[in-house]
């Protein structure tokens, strides 16, 4: 049997277009949600090993991974994608902030590698680890401090991760700007964000699943950064 792919955080948008990339093509997977979506009853129908977990829970990590261990002796890959967007301008609880921010981006994923590292390396070849940023990790910015650091801190992590399990396992990420956007979105908020990176479109999830699958693919990168923002840096 082919050794499951994990994805946090992956009952919608970015991480649900993961995981039904990867149905489709018979890849085995385990995902994370919080919140039971109506999407988890045909997933699980479809051999998806769904786990309810809410990282708040100081517990979470360690339920997690004892519960991935009951499922499988090993693992193709972990993608981080469980993520909070929070900001100060919505939450003045500056303290609370930025520790919600700094356990679901860094601390949760730095724990659930050095404890599945293991699986990882049970694995016949080279497996992957990969961290999805964001375009602010190299910006910053004065609307979402907590957030651009705790994504700096994870991919940190990436180049950190990438020289502990050389060469037997790969450690990246991937730093999206605009992928999708919210149903709720207003035309106006979506003329002024196309027009913040030089392609000036609204890519899809699809620009994910191929830099995923180009790192799945690769025998070579490693510690690296790939930047989906659409020449945002130009502008």
């Amino acid at each position: 049997m082919t050794a499951p792919i994990l994805i946090t955080g992956a009952a919608q948008r970015i991480g649900l277009a993961l995981v039904q990339h990867f149905v489709t093509n018979k890849q085995p997977v385990i995902m994370t949600y919080r919140t039971r979506h109506t999407i988890i009853d045909e997933l699980e129908q479809q051999g998806v090993v769904c786990i309810e977990s809410n990282f708040d829970d100081p517990d979470a990590v360690n339920i997690l991974v004892a519960t991935i261990k009951k499922h499988t002796n090993s693992l193709k890959a972990i993608i981080h994608n469980a993520s909070s967007w929070d900001c100060e301008g919505q939450n003045p609880d500056y303290n609370t902030l930025f520790d919600n921010m700094i356990r679901i981006h860094a601390k949760v994923p730095y724990l659930l590698n050095m404890a599945l590292s293991d699986l990882l390396l049970a694995h016949d070849g080279i497996t992957d680890i990969i961290h999805l940023t964001d375009y602010v990790v190299e910006t910053g910015s004065a609307k979402h401090i907590a957030y651009a650091a705790s994504k700096a801190t994870l991919d940190n992590l990436s180049k950190s991760f990438a020289a502990k399990f050389a060469p037997h396992i790969k450690v990246n990420a991937i730093a999206p700007s605009l992928i999708i956007f919210n149903d709720h979105d207003s035309s106006e908020y979506k003329e002024k964000t196309l027009k913040k990176s030089l392609m000036a479109i609204e890519p899809g999830c699809r620009e994910i699943i191929n830099s995923v699958e180009l790192l799945l693919n690769s025998n070579y990168i490693t510690g690296r950064t790939l930047p989906i923002d659409g020449g945002r840096h130009l502008k």
